[in-house]
């Protein structure tokens, strides 16, 4: 019985090829090699053959591998959340996410995508974080992903809170220079310290700004909202030269539009895709650390996922979600639905 499950899942559940199970990235494993372009290129496994509870628990149960040589995107885990200023649990994101991503199969009928017919995916295993040292963990984040774009692999990220974006743009901006960056959250994340420390949550962007890893005319924040200390919270932002579009902006209607200018702002320089999945409303997504009300629809977070489709998108986070508050692991499978649009809107993925 397990050879005929090997035998109609090989592809999918990583037997031979150089696929292994999760070993992480900072730890020691065998390395596969570059993959041929006649290569047969990794598929999730159709429940037709395998079923969904069958295999090793990988983002879309694809093969696990240690090194990001040979592919074209990966799915990585970030899993910390020691840099959060409420309600804790993001450790814990990657792994549920990776769960709720069984329901997910190979292709996008609704936007023509075919991402597993063009690309070689697999999924990278978790960052090796350090939980007693926020400082250490970000270090250790920019050096696992300074691999992975060096190998010329585009990584998307499964969060952990919203800092681990800073080092990983810390590792885009020395290959890319600085980048677009298209930012959808209920906060800006912009502020400068907290309790007299300038690293968590609410500062990567901050920080991103004072090292130059972002092209500030091309930054647009979509989904801004809540209560603040100063009647104008928008200010840091807007004197960056960021775009910020508030929630209220967005209530009641369709964000094609508003993507067909964030498309023209953006223009053929690389971007990068950071999305906090408190920007959701949380009646859609309960499971998150600093919840907001009267935020975004799931349905308008696919407009602005999709409406990415044709940018040079060079990597792509979704942070944020915290299962200890998502009993029914509902904001799990929203991420890992947003997490399967972002490969979609890959540069080199087919359309039809």
């Amino acid at each position: 019985m397990l050879r005929w499950i090997a035998s109609r899942g090989a592809r999918g559940l990583g037997v031979g090829g150089g696929a292994h199970p999760a070993v992480g990235l900072c730890h020691p494993g065998r390395s596969s090699s570059s993959r041929s372009s006649d290569a047969p290129r990794n598929q999730p496994p159709s429940s037709e053959f395998v079923a969904r509870t069958v295999g090793v628990c990988s983002m879309m149960r694809l093969p696990v591998q240690a090194s990001p040589e040979g592919l074209d995107a990966a799915f990585v885990g970030v899993p910390l959340d020691i840099g959060t200023s409420n309600r804790p649990g993001a450790r814990f994101g990657p792994r549920r996410i990776r769960e709720e991503s069984v329901m997910l199969r190979t292709v996008n009928p609704s936007t023509g995508a075919l991402p597993f017919q063009s690309l070689m995916v697999a999924d990278l295993g978790d960052v090796n974080v350090n939980l007693y040292n926020l400082q250490d963990s970000c270090r250790l984040i920019q050096e696992a992903y300074q691999k992975i774009v060096t190998a010329g692999c585009i990584p998307l990220t499964l969060g952990g809170d919203h800092t681990i974006t800073y080092p990983i743009l810390q590792a885009m901006a020395k290959k890319h220079g600085p980048v677009g960056l298209l930012h959808v959250d209920a906060h800006m994340d912009t502020a400068d310290t907290a309790l007299g420390e300038k690293l968590y949550h609410g500062s990567p962007f901050r920080r991103c700004v004072d090292e130059g890893l972002l092209d500030c005319k091309r930054v647009v924040q979509i989904g801004i909202r809540g209560s603040a200390m100063t009647l104008d919270p928008y200010r840091y932002s807007r004197s960056q030269g960021f775009r910020v579009v508030p929630a209220e902006d967005c209530w009641m209607k369709s964000l094609v539009p508003l993507m067909g200018e964030v498309r023209q702002q953006m223009g053929g320089k690389p971007i990068y895709i950071s999305f906090d999945i408190d920007s959701l409303d949380p009646a859609y997504a309960p499971g998150t650390g600093t919840p907001e009300i009267a935020g975004l629809t799931p349905s308008q977070a696919l407009e602005i996922i999709r409406g990415c489709q044709g940018l040079n998108v060079v990597g792509c986070d979704l942070v944020e979600v915290s299962p200890p508050y998502d009993p029914f692991g509902n904001t799990a499978l929203v991420a890992a639905n947003l997490l399967f649009e972002m490969l979609c809107a890959l540069p080199k993925v087919t359309v039809v």
